[in-house]
C-alpha cells in the first residue's frame, strides 16, 4: 500500500494572467514584481494614476489583483499576456461610457493593450468617477 503525500503546491495564477506569481501576493508591491520589467512599468503607470485620482483611497488585494478600496473597491486592475485590465465596468456617466467603448471587453470589463499607450487621462477620469460613486454609497449606509 503507497503512502499519500499532501502537495505544498503554491496557489496557481489563472491562466490568463501573463507571468503572474504563484503566491497570492499580499500587497501591490508583490504582485508587481511577479512580472516582466515592462509590465512592471504599465502596472506602476495604472498604479500612480489611480493613486493621484483618489488619494484617500487605500491599496488592496482583492481577488488576488491589485484594487483601491475606499468605502467599497473603486477599482481593480491586472496584467494578462497582452492587455492591462481594469474594473469594474464604467456605469453611470454617458460621456464615460462612450470614452472607454473601444477598451470594453465582452462584460464590459476593460482592456488596455500592452502595445499601445496606456490611456492614463481615461483611467484617472474613471477612477474620479468611481470615488464620486464611493462617496454616495458611504453616505446611504
Amino acid at each position: 500500500m503507497g503512502t499519500a503525500s499532501i502537495s505544498t503546491q503554491r496557489a496557481k495564477p489563472s491562466p490568463r494572467q501573463a507571468n503572474a506569481p504563484a503566491a497570492v501576493p499580499a500587497t501591490i508591491d508583490e504582485y508587481i514584481a511577479g512580472f516582466a520589467p515592462s509590465t512592471q512599468a504599465l502596472l506602476e503607470q495604472v498604479r500612480e494614476t489611480v493613486r493621484a485620482a483618489a488619494p484617500e483611497a487605500r491599496e488592496v488585494i482583492s481577488y488576488r489583483i491589485p484594487a483601491f478600496k475606499q468605502h467599497g473597491i473603486l477599482v481593480y486592475f491586472a496584467a494578462f499576456k497582452k492587455h492591462i485590465g481594469f474594473y469594474p465596468p464604467v456605469r453611470g456617466d454617458a460621456e464615460l461610457e462612450l470614452a472607454v467603448a473601444p477598451y470594453a471587453g465582452e462584460k464590459g470589463n476593460l482592456r488596455f493593450a500592452m502595445d499601445k499607450p496606456l490611456p492614463l487621462d481615461l483611467i484617472g477620469r474613471i477612477t474620479r468617477l468611481r470615488v464620486r460613486q464611493d462617496q454616495t454609497r458611504g453616505k446611504a449606509r
